[in-house]
């Protein structure tokens, strides 16, 4: 896999609008990410799609795809931050230069809707990253634990290399209506993280398995399958797959049909493992029914018993969330209850 160089303090960061153009709508949870990553030591290129309207980012995904290569093409931007989600990104990638962004790799963020764009990025060899958008995870940073800007800021910089997935005591279900300016940043009340739920593994040799991740979005890598850009069959031998659900809240029985279309294509029977985000929205009872969904499909209908499932992970549409890197290996220790990247996300 094709690594980036970590950021440092200077590095440029371009913005730009690969699904939705919202920071006209709310320009002040916009300028609110745009003065967080400021502060954490990087300057700022807003490309052209980030201030366009909605309807005109909606409208044009040629200008979409051509602001990603001209940003993948300039030797001064150091790295690339989606503004925010959306619900269209898969129709950018047919304007996309494969040369041009293969011959220029940089760090690549973005989650929700931008995981159609991150996850072709991934099969041309890049390492991508599903983790904060500028409005929606660095706009809030700043109202988030001390902790989890540290590790931000950390893994950013190129500074963890084995490190284990880190767990955090408090999580936010979203945010409060951003049409009041006076809740710029803020988040929703705070809860109790019960952590991540370990299932599966009893391997015959060994309870560890580590495979290269790829993922993103459960109802966005919908929108991929039986297209060109969706992975051949034989791609999902080893891979560790991560899955999480959007701010539709998307019903259980939903969630059992998609995942067994990956069991339909065989999927579950090649991987070292799966991942899924805390679902946002769910409450605690929905959170466990989504598991016996999970378990019951890729463990009970495809009968693969053994293999490791981790669920309420931190990431995916809630805060704070951990920066997963597409195309790294990661292990998976399913008797400790850990997670750990193995080497690091960045060529440095």
């Amino acid at each position: 896999m094709i690594k980036p160089k970590p950021l440092q303090v200077g590095s440029n960061i371009a913005i730009l609008a690969p699904s939705a153009g919202l920071s006209c709508v709310f320009p002040h949870i916009y300028q609110m990410g745009i003065k967080n990553l400021t502060e954490m030591g990087f300057n700022i290129l807003e490309y052209p799609t980030t201030k366009m309207s909605a309807k005109d980012v909606f409208e044009n995904p040629k200008a979409r795809a051509e602001d990603i290569n001209r940003a993948f093409a300039d030797d001064n931007v150091h790295g690339i931050i989606s503004l925010i989600g959306g619900e269209d990104s898969s129709r950018i990638l047919k304007y996309l230069d494969p040369k041009i962004i293969q011959a220029n790799p940089k760090l690549f963020m973005g989650y929700s809707d931008f995981s159609a764009v991150s996850v072709f990025l991934n099969q041309l060899g890049l390492v991508t990253f599903n983790g904060p958008s500028v409005m929606a995870g660095f706009a809030q940073l700043h109202n988030l634990s001390d902790e989890y800007r540290a590790y931000v800021k950390a893994f950013l910089y190129g500074e963890l290399v084995d490190a284990i997935l880190p767990t955090f005591v408090h999580f936010y279900d979203g945010y409060p209506d951003w049409s009041d300016a006076s809740t710029a940043g803020q988040l929703n009340p705070i809860q109790k993280n019960v952590g991540p739920r370990f299932f599966g593994g009893n391997l015959a040799d060994t309870d560890k398995v580590s495979g290269q991740l790829f993922g993103g979005c459960i109802e966005v890598l919908e929108m991929l399958k039986g297209t060109q850009f969706w992975p051949a069959a034989d791609f999902w031998q080893g891979k560790v797959l991560f899955l999480e659900t959007s701010q539709e809240k998307p019903s259980l029985d939903y969630v059992k049909y998609w995942l067994r279309n990956y069991g339909v294509m065989g999927v579950f029977e090649q991987l070292s493992g799966l991942l899924v985000g805390r679902a946002r929205d769910y409450n605690a009872d929905e959170k466990a029914q989504l598991d016996e969904v999970i378990l019951s499909v890729a463990r009970d209908e495809f009968e693969c018993h053994s293999l490791p499932i981790v669920t309420n992970l931190d990431f995916g549409h809630t805060d704070p969330q951990v920066i997963l890197p597409l195309g790294c290996d990661l292990q998976i220790d399913v008797k400790a209850k850990q997670i750990k990247l193995l080497g690091s996300a960045f060529n440095s």
